[in-house]
């Protein structure tokens, strides 16, 4: 019933930015959650930040300050804009979306993920 697309990972050098899109499409679509996740290599996925409906956000400590979460209602699209990267922000990062077309059909939506590298 939804879908999700993401886009705008990549290389970068420490301390560059980068900021990534998830678009959510469907009809009749109702968004309570849009946010992120991430996967670093050899460890499990963990969440990074988050906007609820009422415009709540949340961050997870090791990204407060350098990462925003935004989203624009109009086009179902959350934005993770991600400054002064470090190698350790490496990952994959996942898309999440908890939707549907009303409150009791609500469900979780994954994104396929999308690489980010920071490496000199």
């Amino acid at each position: 019933q939804v879908q999700l697309v993401e886009s705008g990972g990549g290389l970068v050098q420490p301390g560059g930015s980068l900021r990534l899109s998830c678009a959510a499409s469907g009809s009749g679509l109702i968004i309570a959650y849009m946010g992120w996740h991430r996967q670093a290599p050899g460890k499990q996925r963990e969440p990074v930040a988050n906007m609820v409906s009422g415009g709540y956000t949340n961050y997870a400590d090791s990204v407060k300050g350098r990462f925003t979460v935004s989203r624009d209602n109009a086009k179902n699209t959350v934005y993770l804009q991600m400054n002064t990267l470090k190698p350790e922000d490496t990952a994959v990062y996942y898309c999440n979306v908890r939707a549907g077309t009303d409150a009791w059909s609500m469900r979780d939506y994954w994104g396929q993920g999308t690489q980010v590298t920071v490496s000199s």
